[in-house]
């Protein structure tokens, strides 16, 4: 390997892990940053509210079918009132590590 792969290495190694920032939007104009917990710098992503369906039983993730149900842990509140999807590797298709939700008006 040679030196500048080397030290470009030792620096990526070296560099704390951070989450990444949402897009700011009206609700939350400078962002806000996903939780350690739900994204690791590239599994989370906004997604529209048509992605998912709402439902007595929880929420259904269309792309992949998945219901997550209203009492599971990976839901969480959405500060800037959007849809919110972080999954395994950012793969869209991906298994849902936490899925933000906007508060509801019901």
């Amino acid at each position: 390997m040679s030196k500048p792969a080397v030290i470009l290495f030792a620096v990526v190694i070296a560099a704390p892990a951070a989450a990444h920032d949402a897009t700011p939007t009206a609700a939350q104009p400078n962002g806000w940053t996903y939780p350690f917990s739900c994204c690791s710098g590239m599994d989370c992503r906004e997604i529209r509210d048509r992605a998912v369906l709402e439902g007595p039983q929880g929420y259904v993730i269309k792309l992949t079918g998945e219901l997550i149900t209203p009492r599971d842990t990976r839901i969480k509140n959405s500060p800037d009132g959007q849809f919110h999807h972080c999954t395994v590797a950012g793969e869209p298709k991906g298994r849902t590590i936490c899925l933000f939700v906007p508060p509801r008006s019901f």
